[in-house]
């Protein structure tokens, strides 16, 4: 029935144009450059304390969802990332933080589509819709523009020998982790894999989760009854590395505060 597929036509477009998760909309500040912004202290940071700073030019995070619904099939799953961490680490005592904001992630990069095994190409329109429904109507930047995450280790065992499920060789910590989004605090255990080099001036770390978006207070964006949504889990993944280097740009912490 022409009805029919004209309601079907309408629907394709609020997905692909309107998606979960596009260029900010005029009404947001636009973002200050990376390492504009420096993370104050956190709490548990002491005078003296050995510290690592995130270098945000070799870190990454990306967080994927996935399309859900009768006619998830019309739509796209998407990976959104943030490339400007900044926060600190401090090795002896196991404790880190860090923070991004959320209008400086990137929406659908298509090197991180493959890698997250995404089969369907969204148009650059579909893809500034995604990035402006995220922003606006999901998780409200402007009101909560920042992400925080401050984590402290609970139990390290050396993985010898065998692969561990995060891949490879190296040292496991489980970590307790505060995450801050939407103005919501959760506490997660968060498995770890860290690898330190030997003078102890820089490590990698690299871990994933899942995460529902309504344990944060976030409504997962859906449209006609829900027959089109995102799915509430999302998947997180993160490679963070840190150095001595204080100089280093975009650490976004000053030494021994």
């Amino acid at each position: 029935m022409p009805y029919r597929r004209a309601l079907l036509a309408c629907a394709c477009a609020a997905l692909t144009a309107c998606s979960p998760f596009g260029a900010p909309p005029p009404a947001l500040t636009p973002a200050p450059a990376a390492g504009a912004a420096t993370m104050a202290a956190p709490a548990w940071q002491q005078r003296g304390m050995r510290l690592l700073h995130i270098a945000p030019q070799e870190s990454l995070l990306t967080i994927t969802v996935r399309r859900g619904g009768a006619l998830a099939r019309l739509g796209h799953d998407h990976v959104v990332a943030s490339r400007s961490l900044q926060g600190v680490v401090a090795p002896r005592a196991g404790r880190a933080a860090f923070q991004f904001r959320l209008d400086e992630m990137s929406v659908d990069e298509d090197g991180l589509r493959q890698a997250a095994g995404l089969t369907t190409t969204p148009s650059a329109d579909a893809i500034a819709g995604t990035r402006h429904n995220m922003l606006v109507r999901v998780l409200e930047a402007e009101r909560y523009p920042w992400v925080r995450v401050d984590a402290r280790r609970i139990d390290a065992r050396r993985v010898d020998a065998r692969r561990s499920e995060a891949g490879g060789e190296g040292n496991m910590a489980l970590l307790d982790a505060d995450i801050t989004l939407h103005g919501v605090t959760r506490a997660v255990q968060l498995p770890v894999r860290i690898e330190e080099a030997a003078d102890g001036r820089s490590l990698q770390a690299s871990g994933s989760l899942l995460l529902k978006q309504s344990d944060f207070g976030i409504v997962p964006f859906a449209i006609l009854g829900g027959a089109m949504a995102v799915q509430d889990q999302m998947e997180l993944a993160f490679r963070i590395t840190a150095r001595a280097d204080l100089s280093a740009p975009g650490s976004g912490a000053g030494p021994g505060r």
